[in-house]
């Protein structure tokens, strides 16, 4: 049975129950702000306080990959816990892990986060395109074996990133532009949204890039990085119905009480949609 592509099971989750994405970032800062040793014990006690908290009502839950990757081989153990109790609540995992490489390297990430069998299959993965675009190919072939998707790098929130992303192509585009015309190119034709999205940073104001990719755009920087949910159609003009915006510290501040973290998600929630209009 071919698997219902992750753009399809998005939008609805996105129309369900509100355009919000969560991270689930267990820096030491946050584990201390909660009362927790930065140690395993710690690490499995603030993340699954959030999947328990949020999974069943949020859209999605992206785990960065590296706040558990440091704790080595037990770190990822509560990694593989969290997406597994997140997608059997109801969640998306979109899994933020940024990976690009080239050939079998990339195939073998790609097998890592989009294969179906393995123990660390998400709903989606972030991906840098960075050494060309064709270098994500495993990827993305993979990706639309297991109705996976992929969220692509294109114009990130750090400051850094405009001497690469805004740098300038042989043909005149920015290489941002470059990447999201190539994003554009795999989701075209595709209903009712295409599964191969975007990072597109919510604190860049007027983007100057065309968004139109028929793809989700996932925009980290809401709450502690300084955008709100007002900024959003500014960024994002006409495409701001198929964008994701993504929250981390602004929720997880919250903690470490359920029902702060739950009390947080929802007014978010709200805010977004007010400020954005129905798809």
């Amino acid at each position: 049975m071919t698997p219902e592509p992750f753009g399809a099971r998005l939008r609805r989750a996105m129309d369900t129950r509100g355009p919000l994405c969560v991270g689930i970032d267990p820096h030491a800062s946050l584990l201390t702000a909660w009362g927790l040793n930065d140690d395993i014990a710690g690490l499995e006690r603030f993340t699954l306080t959030v999947v328990e908290a949020l999974a069943d009502r949020v859209a999605v839950l992206k785990p960065q990959s590296a706040f558990f990757e440091r704790f080595g081989s037990r770190g990822i153990a509560v990694l593989e816990k969290a997406v597994e109790e997140s997608r059997a609540a109801g969640a998306l995992v979109l899994m933020d892990a940024k990976r690009g490489d080239i050939g079998s390297t990339m195939g073998a990430y790609a097998a890592t986060y989009l294969d179906e069998g393995s123990p660390l299959f998400s709903d989606a993965l972030t991906v840098s395109p960075y050494l060309g675009f064709g270098s994500l190919r495993p990827a993305l072939d993979a990706a639309v074996l297991s109705g996976s998707g992929v969220f692509v790098l294109g114009l990130t929130s750090n400051p850094e990133g405009a001497e690469v992303q805004r740098a300038t192509a042989a043909d005149g585009r920015s290489l941002a532009q470059l990447m999201l015309d190539h994003v554009a190119a795999e989701n075209e034709g595709v209903t009712p949204l295409g599964s191969v999205g975007a990072v597109i940073g919510a604190t860049l104001g007027d983007a100057g890039v065309n968004l139109a990719v028929n793809g989700p755009l996932l925009a980290p920087g809401i709450g502690a990085q300084g955008a709100t949910p007002a900024d959003l159609p500014g960024v994002f003009g006409a495409a701001v119905g198929n964008v994701l915006p993504s929250v981390s510290r602004g929720v997880l501040r919250h903690g470490p009480d359920a029902s702060g973290l739950r009390e947080a998600a929802d007014r978010l929630t709200d805010e977004v949609r007010a400020a954005v209009p129905a798809s």
